[in-house]
C-alpha cells in the first residue's frame, strides 16, 4: 500500500503490534470532556459535529497527535472548533486556564 496521501493519523493498514484491548475506569477528567462533546453537539445546541471533532483531530499534527491520549485529542480538538467558530476566544480560554491554576494551586496548599 502506497504511503502517498496518508496523513500522519491514518495508520489503518499498517504492520504494528497487537492492540490490547482491555477496560479500564475511565478518570474524572476523561468522562467530563465526553460529557462537555455531547452536550455541545447535541440536538438541542448544535455547536459542532462529531466530522468536525474528527477533522480537529486529524489537524493536530504528528508530534501533538503520537503525545496526546485518546481524550487529550478530543480537549484539544473540541477546543480548537469552538475558537474556529467564534464560540470562546483563545483570551477567555487563557483566562479561563489561569483561574483554574490559581484555585488548584490555592486547594493544593491548605
Amino acid at each position: 500500500m502506497s504511503d502517498f496521501g496518508r496523513r500522519h493519523h491514518d495508520m489503518g493498514g499498517l504492520d504494528s503490534d497487537p492492540v490490547e484491548a482491555t477496560e479500564h475506569d475511565y478518570a474524572y477528567w476523561e468522562k467530563k470532556i465526553d460529557a462537555i462533546r455531547r452536550l455541545l453537539a447535541d440536538e438541542k445546541r448544535k455547536m459542532f459535529t462529531v466530522d468536525e471533532m474528527r477533522r480537529g483531530i486529524e489537524e493536530l499534527g504528528a508530534k501533538a497527535y503520537d503525545e496526546m491520549s485518546y481524550y487529550e485529542r478530543w480537549a484539544a480538538s473540541t477546543t480548537n472548533v469552538l475558537i474556529e467558530k467564534g464560540i470562546i476566544s483563545i483570551d477567555e480560554l487563557g483566562r479561563r486556564m489561569s483561574e483554574v491554576e490559581e484555585r488548584l494551586k490555592a486547594e493544593a496548599s491548605e
